[in-house]
């Protein structure tokens, strides 16, 4: 009987251990992940907002491998009326110096977050995205 017992606490044990490795291999999300979620969330509750005439924030998101994203349209732009490369060649320097210098960017220069930038025409069309790589910031 006293080996049976053992038998079955044993294998409930290594059960509940299998149970919380699987649980942390495949179904929890590390606390950096967690936090730039949150970071999102916060972003979103503001969101839309314009930042200026021309652009609207429409939202942030949290995207693996730590990588965050802010959703821009510019609301009086089409497509086609944009220069692509004069837009990133004028937009890349300024947004990588505030990344280098805001400290509201402290969170994601300290995590070594990859800062993506992705703008849209005001019929919902792809632009440009910009990424901001901690390469580029420090």
């Amino acid at each position: 009987m006293g080996k049976k017992v053992l038998t079955v606490m044993v294998s409930a044990v290594a059960f509940a251990l299998s149970y919380f490795a699987v649980q942390q291999i495949f179904f929890s999300t590390p606390s950096l992940d967690k936090a730039m979620m949150k970071v999102a969330s916060e972003i979103n509750e503001t969101c839309p907002v314009m930042i200026d005439a021309e652009t609207r924030l429409d939202n942030a998101i949290a995207l693996p491998q730590n990588v965050f994203q802010y959703n821009y349209t510019l609301v009086n732009i089409e497509k086609d009326a944009v220069d692509t490369v004069e837009m990133r060649s004028t937009l890349e320097p300024s947004i990588t110096n505030v990344v280098k210098t805001n400290p509201q960017m402290k969170f994601m220069r300290d995590n070594k977050i990859t800062i993506n930038y992705y703008y849209k025409d005001r019929k919902d069309r792809y632009i440009l995205l910009i990424s901001i790589t901690p390469n580029q910031y420090e």
